[in-house]
């Protein structure tokens, strides 16, 4: 286990070190610039996916996660403030819960 840590780390390490070391010319390019801002959201709606919506198994599991995910995406949508769309999706998420 401590070799796929200290694996983890030393990728992770690279990755962001190459990110320092990329000429900037490839940067520039255009494609590259309509890319770079879509990563976040990508690697975020990747990590939102596994850990609401995917139990320990890798199953679909369809729990107080997903309404409160349906209720954020919706507030979102509505282009609620930020914390709006946090308190809903938290208040939700409690309200199916409790049921």
């Amino acid at each position: 286990m401590w070799i796929a840590v200290l694996g983890a780390c030393a990728l992770s390490f690279l990755l962001k070190f190459s990110g320092y070391v990329v000429p900037e010319r490839y940067l520039q390019r255009p494609w590259m610039q309509r890319v770079i801002p879509l990563l976040p959201v990508a690697l975020l709606s990747s990590l939102l996916v596994t850990q609401a919506a995917l139990s320990s198994g890798g199953t679909l599991q369809i729990d107080a996660r997903a309404a409160g995910i349906g209720v954020a995406v919706m507030a979102l949508w509505l282009r609620a403030p930020f914390l709006v769309v946090i308190v809903a999706a938290a208040i939700t998420a409690a309200v199916v819960r409790m049921l």
